[in-house]
């Protein structure tokens, strides 16, 4: 593999960082490659246009339109890569990864445990969700839960578009699976693209802040950012960590960070309950017992299916509204 490429910074959206990121790594290895339901350009480049141009430039061989089935699509790319190459598999919607599941986790996640460590499976899954266009309940769910509880699997969630080129291509280079979520909301919201690899377990601090930390990521960095900026207002002063992994979580990274501030937020836009935020939570009460200044406090969406009418749909998933009265509550 050719050493990575610097580039001058550039704005782009999300959408066009991922396509920078899968063009710049296949162009450094030949053996990266990229399949999935309408991703070459004789069929549109991907539904959301983040394939397009890969096949025209390296061909059809490295750019495969597949059928209508994911099972097919992950376990081409299981296989693919115990042959020695480093496929990314799209599933269109995050909902359908629940098709290919099994493979997944028994497959993909367990081989290198099961050989003793002499198979690797570096496969990157892309795959996209989120609420906010009515796309129902079977199109919308954030199930990066299911996956952080599966051991042998890596689980990312980029918020920005620098993020999600620095994270696509670290995940590409990684020997193991990684689970690579998109936002559908973020699809579009442009931001300066470095062209620099992001380490895979690393946050970073999208907002310095003294009175209270909030742990996001993807989407709800932004709504929290959101939030901040109303707080600021009333004189609270809001420190805002964007996990972009979910797993392995930066937990000293958040840990720093709540030490600091004495409170702390755990916001996801997946269902609160069982989700990931009583993980943080719960290693925050642990670790920092005795030195916080209020309890951890959750925020996640309600325990339902998405709705599809659009009320019912914002009222689904946490609102800067919500972030910042919940905030406040820590504030006492």
């Amino acid at each position: 593999m050719t050493e990575p490429k610097t580039m001058t910074p550039k704005t782009m959206t999300m959408v066009e960082a991922i396509n920078k990121a899968l063009h710049d790594a296949m162009e450094a290895d030949p053996k990266v490659l990229v399949l999935g339901e309408e991703v070459g350009d004789k069929e549109g480049g991907g539904v959301m246009g983040v394939t397009a141009g890969l096949s025209t430039k390296f061909g059809t061989d490295r750019v495969k339109s597949t059928p209508i089935t994911e099972q097919a699509i992950i376990g081409a790319a299981i296989g693919a890569s115990i042959g020695g190459y480093r496929p990314v598999a799209e599933i269109m919607l995050m909902n359908f990864i629940a098709v290919p599941m099994d493979m997944i986790v028994n497959h993909a996640a367990k081989l290198r445990f099961m050989s003793g460590g002499q198979t690797s499976v570096p496969i990157v899954i892309r795959t996209m969700t989120g609420t906010g266009f009515q796309t129902g309940g079977q199109h919308s769910d954030y199930l990066e839960a299911w996956f952080a509880h599966t051991a042998g699997i890596k689980v990312v969630a980029p918020s920005c578009p620098d993020d999600g080129y620095g994270l696509m291509r670290s995940a590409i280079e990684d020997n193991d699976p990684v689970l690579f979520i998109e936002n559908l909301p973020t699809y579009w919201n442009p931001g300066p693209v470095s062209g620099q690899h992001v380490p895979i377990g690393k946050a970073r601090i999208a907002r310095e802040g003294t009175d209270v930390t909030i742990v996001a990521h993807s989407l709800m960095v932004h709504r929290a950012a959101a939030a901040a900026e109303e707080l600021a207002k009333e004189g609270i002063s809001v420190e805002i960590i964007d996990l972009r992994t979910i797993s392995p979580w930066d937990k000293e990274g958040v840990l720093a960070s709540c030490a600091k501030t004495g409170r702390a937020l755990v916001v996801h836009e997946a269902v609160r309950q069982f989700g990931i935020g009583a993980e943080i939570a719960s290693t925050i009460g642990d670790e920092l017992w005795g030195t916080m200044k209020a309890p951890v406090k959750r925020l996640g969406g309600a325990f339902s299916a998405v709705p599809f009418s659009k009320p019912l749909e914002d009222a689904f998933a946490p609102q800067p509204a919500d972030i910042a009265a919940t905030v406040k509550l820590l504030m006492g």
